[in-house]
C-alpha cells in the first residue's frame, strides 16, 4: 500500500503534465495528496518543513546558474551568433541533413554553456525553416532537440557546464571533467544511436508521404536572409571562452581561496566558514558564464546592447520559470523521500550488490519519480552519497567514475511526460505529447541503456 501511494502520486503528476498543466501547481498537490493518504495530520507541516524547505534550498544553490545560463543564451541569440553557427553547419553538413544540423546546433549551444531550457528558443526557428525545406514532419523536431540538448552534452561529455554535471562535484569532491574517456565514449554512443533512430523516423515518414504538415500553431516568422551575421569562428568564440574558463577556474579557485574561506566583514558578529570544495564547480561555471557574456558584449555589443533591456527580461522570466519547475519537482521528490513507500523502495535498491549499478538504478528511479534529473540526482546523492563513497574506497573504483555514472544516469528516465524541460520544448514547438512525445521517450530509452553500457565498459576495460 505504501508503495502504491507513491506510484499514485507520480501517476497523477504525469497525467496532469500530459494534459498540459503546470508542475509548479500540481507537484505540491500530488506530494501533499500522498501525505494525506499516509498521515493526514502531517499535510501542513510537510508542506512547510519539507516541500518548501527543499524547494528553497534548490533555488539557493542553482538559481544563479539558471539566470546566467538563460542570459548568456539570450545574448547568443540577440548577437546573431546562433544563426551564424546554424548557417555554418548547413554549409558544412548540407541543407538536406536537417536532423543532423539541429542535433549538432543544440549540442554546440548546450556544451558551450547555454541553458537547456533556453536552447529550444534559439534553435526552434531554424528547425522549422530546415524541416520545411526538407519536407520533414514538424512533429519530429522535439526528438532532434532532445537528442542534442538533453543527453550527451548535458551529462556525458566531460567539462559540460550543465547543472547535471555540476551536482555530483559537491558530493564526490570531483570536477566537471571527471572520467573524460568514459564520458566521451558514452556520449558518442548516445549520439550515434540517437541519430540512427531519428533518421529511421524521418525515412519512415517520407515513405508514408508525410510532409511538414499544415495548420500548426506557434509558427515563427521567416528568417531574414539578408541579415549580416558574424563569422562562424567569431560566433563560436563566446562558447569556447565558457569552456576554457570553466576548465581554468576549476583549478584556480582552490588556489585563490584554499579549502575553506572564513567570511568576516565588519557588520558580522561572527565569521562564517565556507567549504570551498563544495562550491568550486558552481563558482567555476558562474565565472565562465560571466566571461562568456563579456565576450559577447565585446565582440557584438553594438548589436546586443540596444536589445538587451527587453531581451534580458525574457531571459530572466524564462529562467525563473525553468528554475521554479525544477525546484517544485525537487520539493515533490523530497516529500516522496519521507514516505514509508520510499523507504521500502530505497532498501530494495540498496540490496543491489554492485555499487555502480546500485548508484545508476537508484538515480534513474528517483529521476523518473520526480521527473527531473536535477531532483533525482540531488535526492539520491543527498541520501546515499556517503554509501557510494565508502563503496568506492572499498572496491577501488575512482570517485570520478561514480561522478560520471551518476550524471549520465540522471539524464535517463528523467524525461517522462511531467519533466519541465519536455513541457517547455513541446510548448515552444506548438506540439502536444500525443504528437511528439514518442520520439522523446525513444531518446530517453537510448540514454538509459548507454548509462548501463558505460558501467560495463568500465568493468571490462578499466577506462576512466
Amino acid at each position: 500500500m505504501d508503495v502504491l501511494v507513491i506510484l499514485a502520486a507520480l501517476s497523477f503528476l504525469i497525467f496532469m503534465a500530459y494534459r498540459g498543466y503546470s508542475v509548479i501547481i500540481f507537484a505540491p498537490i500530488a506530494a501533499l495528496g500522498a501525505i494525506l493518504l499516509t498521515e493526514p495530520s502531517a499535510v501542513a507541516p510537510a508542506y512547510f518543513s519539507v516541500f518548501l524547505e527543499k524547494m528553497a534550498a534548490f533555488i539557493k544553490s542553482f538559481l544563479p546558474v539558471f539566470l546566467l545560463g538563460a542570459l548568456f543564451g539570450k545574448m547568443i541569440e540577440l548577437s546573431g551568433n546562433s544563426r551564424s553557427i546554424s548557417s555554418a553547419l548547413i554549409r558544412l553538413v548540407g541543407g538536406r541533413r536537417a536532423v543532423l544540423v539541429i542535433v549538432l546546433m543544440c549540442a554546440i549551444l548546450t556544451y558551450g554553456g547555454v541553458s537547456l531550457n533556453v536552447v529550444v528558443f534559439a534553435v526552434y526557428p531554424f528547425a522549422v525553416e530546415l524541416y520545411k525545406q526538407g519536407n520533414i514532419p514538424k512533429r519530429l523536431i522535439p526528438g532532434a532537440v532532445a537528442l542534442g540538448a538533453f543527453t550527451f552534452t548535458m551529462d556525458s561529455l566531460p567539462g559540460s557546464p550543465q547543472i547535471q554535471n555540476i551536482i555530483p562535484t559537491t558530493f564526490f569532491q570531483t570536477d566537471t571533467w571527471a572520467a573524460p574517456w568514459l564520458g566521451t565514449i558514452g556520449g558518442i554512443m548516445i549520439f550515434s544511436a540517437g541519430m540512427v533512430y531519428l533518421e529511421w523516423r524521418r525515412r519512415a515518414a517520407a515513405r508514408a508521404g508525410e510532409g511538414y504538415g499544415s495548420h500548426h500553431i506557434n509558427e515563427p516568422g521567416p528568417i531574414d536572409a539578408n541579415e549580416r551575421l558574424p563569422h562562424p569562428l567569431l560566433a563560436l568564440l563566446p562558447l569556447i571562452v565558457v569552456c576554457v574558463c570553466n576548465f581554468l577556474f576549476l583549478r584556480w579557485i582552490p588556489q585563490w581561496y584554499g579549502s575553506q574561506y572564513h567570511l568576516q566583514i565588519g557588520g558580522m558578529t561572527a565569521p562564517s566558514t565556507i567549504d570551498v570544495k563544495t562550491y568550486t564547480a558552481v563558482w567555476a561555471v558562474l565565472g565562465a558564464l560571466i566571461m562568456g557574456i563579456f565576450t559577447v558584449i565585446i565582440t557584438r555589443g553594438s548589436l546586443v546592447l540596444p536589445k538587451f533591456a527587453e531581451g534580458s527580461k525574457t531571459a530572466i522570466s524564462g529562467s525563473l520559470l525553468a528554475s521554479m519547475n525544477s525546484a517544485s519537482e525537487y520539493g515533490f521528490g523530497a516529500v516522496m523521500a519521507i514516505l514509508p513507500g520510499f523507504v521500502i523502495a530505497a532498501k530494495a535498491l540498496q540490496s543491489i550488490p554492485d555499487p555502480l549499478f546500485n548508484e545508476a538504478i537508484s538515480i534513474t528511479v528517483l529521476s523518473a519519480l520526480t521527473g527531473s534529473a536535477i531532483a533525482g540526482l540531488s535526492i539520491a546523492l543527498g541520501a546515499m552519497a556517503d554509501t557510494f563513497v565508502a563503496a568506492a574506497h572499498a572496491s577501488g573504483i575512482p570517485l570520478e567514475v561514480f561522478h560520471r555514472i551518476a550524471s549520465m544516469a540522471s539524464g535517463g528516465m528523467d524525461t517522462l511526460p511531467h519533466n519541465g524541460a519536455v513541457i517547455t520544448l513541446l510548448t515552444v514547438c506548438g506540439l502536444t505529447h500525443r504528437e511528439s512525445y514518442a520520439d522523446i521517450f525513444a531518446i530517453t530509452l537510448i540514454k538509459t541503456a548507454v548509462a548501463a553500457l558505460a558501467i560495463l565498459l568500465f568493468y571490462s576495460t578499466g577506462i576512466v
